[in-house]
């Protein structure tokens, strides 16, 4: 920001669509106001109406289940680590944050769009975890109703494409994931370096863009295929799958989820 002039960044700008002229593009946002640019990142989230011009038949893909999520004074509560509890009744995480606050989330199986999970309390989710292990009740005690945030969680098929001449696609307006394995804001992150090495080399900037998505497209892919399946195996409420899935779990040598996270973090850019 500060290398930029004042004025430069525009706040409050929803898109609603672009038209490409030649050389140019015209961005549409919802106050009637237009703009033309050389050249378009699009980084507007999973629902960009920009991606669906573009690529008509991306749309996002309900994973299954549907998550509450909360931020809660943690005072008292000795907790120092993340962790994520895996019930028949669904999934509870927990992650410490600064200054006596914690972050929790908790997901249940459930319809698309259900009206029902959508006006869920607090104390209906008491119901709901209530038998789980210290302190989730109490987590969710802590929890006054205005403070819940609920959505269903989605993801996008994985594209093709995400360089279409002057115009590309970044973060979750390219490859929204589920969030299983804490990938979502790390991987538009990650498009932003990539990007800007590609920007930095001699030549035009559609030849940038078209070497951003070779550079990205199949480690994208790995990451959102890769969480769906982790998302439907947590998810699993039948009893017998479940304890099935557990005993396995804990069979397997620590060197598997080693082997996941060099995937993730062990990467040269």
């Amino acid at each position: 920001m500060d290398h930029l002039g004042k004025g430069v960044v525009q706040t409050g700008k929803r898109d609603i669509g672009m038209q490409q002229k030649s050389d140019k593009v015209s961005i549409q946002f919802d106050d009637g106001t237009t703009h033309e640019t050389n050249y378009l990142l699009v980084a507007d989230g999973i629902h960009s109406p920009i991606r669906k011009q573009l690529v008509p038949q991306s749309k996002p893909r309900y994973a299954g289940y549907t998550c509450w999520r909360a931020v809660v004074d943690a005072t008292g509560l000795t907790l120092s680590e993340a962790s994520e509890t895996w019930g028949p009744k669904g999934r509870f995480g927990v992650v410490p944050l600064a200054n006596n606050q914690l972050y929790w989330f908790a997901t249940q199986t459930a319809p698309a769009n259900d009206s029902r999970m959508s006006q869920m309390t607090t104390s209906d989710l008491l119901k709901q975890f209530g038998s789980y292990h210290s302190p989730i009740p109490d987590i969710l005690s802590r929890t006054p109703d205005n403070a819940l945030i609920w959505s269903d969680i989605c993801d996008l098929k994985p594209l093709k494409t995400y360089a279409f001449d002057n115009i590309v696609l970044l973060g979750d307006a390219a490859h929204a994931t589920t969030p299983n394995m804490g990938q979502g804001a790390c991987q538009a992150i990650e498009d932003a370096v990539v990007l800007a090495d590609e920007l930095a080399r001699e030549g035009r900037v559609s030849d940038a863009f078209q070497r951003f998505e070779q550079r990205r497209l199949k480690r994208t892919h790995t990451i959102i295929e890769t969480s769906r399946r982790l998302g439907t195996v947590a998810q699993l409420d039948n009893r017998l799958l479940a304890t099935l899935r557990n005993g396995l779990f804990r069979m397997l040598p620590a060197s598997v989820n080693e082997r996941q996270l060099e995937m993730l973090y062990q990467v040269d850019f």
